[in-house]
């Protein structure tokens, strides 16, 4: 039975991938309405805040599903499928491009010597290109938790589904995470990393 107009929209994910894979159109768009800011924003801090390799991303990941809908394995939720993917994929371009990233870390650097002139707004700011600094520095899985639960407002339930472990691998990883970003962060009143990085 064909979907009208708005009915798209109060479909769950699942039901619309089940479309998807008939070949529904709308039902992608419906998808893609739904997820693609979320996974902008996603790729946005998980790679290197480069917005043009956000957007490349996000685009890859759509395409995949658009072109391969049957790879979705409809025994999981899809968000968690999804992110999965997006997380998969950040993984891959972190192995291909580490000397990048290791060159992008030391021209920050570089830029972050400029001399604050006072302000919150700049504090602000130095603090999240700090904190993007420093979390570039963390294993790939610590930062993808930080970056789904502080950023994403993931449930931990979700993000342990994502990553196919224990709730507690996923509070063990956040602990780990807040006390390293803690102790490289000094500068900062700690209380500054509850607020900035939510």
């Amino acid at each position: 039975m064909a979907l009208f107009g708005t009915e798209y929209g109060k479909q769950s994910d699942e039901r619309l991938m089940e479309l998807v894979v008939r070949g529904d159109e709308k039902a992608f768009a419906a998808l893609y309405d739904r997820y693609s800011r979320r996974l902008l924003n996603y790729f946005y801090r998980m790679l290197w805040s480069d917005r043009e390799k956000a957007q490349d991303f996000l685009q890859d990941l759509f395409t995949k599903l658009a072109t391969r809908p049957q790879s979705y394995d409809a025994a999981r939720p899809f968000q968690t499928w999804l992110f999965s993917v997006a997380n998969n994929m950040c993984k891959n371009a972190y192995r291909h491009e580490a000397v990048v990233r290791e060159a992008a870390i030391h021209l920050r650097n570089g830029v972050d010597r400029v001399e604050a002139t006072g302000g919150i707004e700049l504090d602000r700011e130095r603090f999240r290109d700090r904190l993007d600094e420093e979390l570039d520095k963390l294993d790939p899985d610590h930062k993808a938790t930080f970056v789904m639960r502080f950023n994403e407002d993931m449930a931990i339930k979700e993000i342990a589904a994502v990553f196919n472990c224990s709730e507690g691998t996923v509070k063990s990883r956040i602990f780990y995470t807040l006390k390293k970003l803690a102790e490289r962060m000094k500068e900062f009143d700690p209380k500054l990393i509850d607020h900035g990085s939510a």
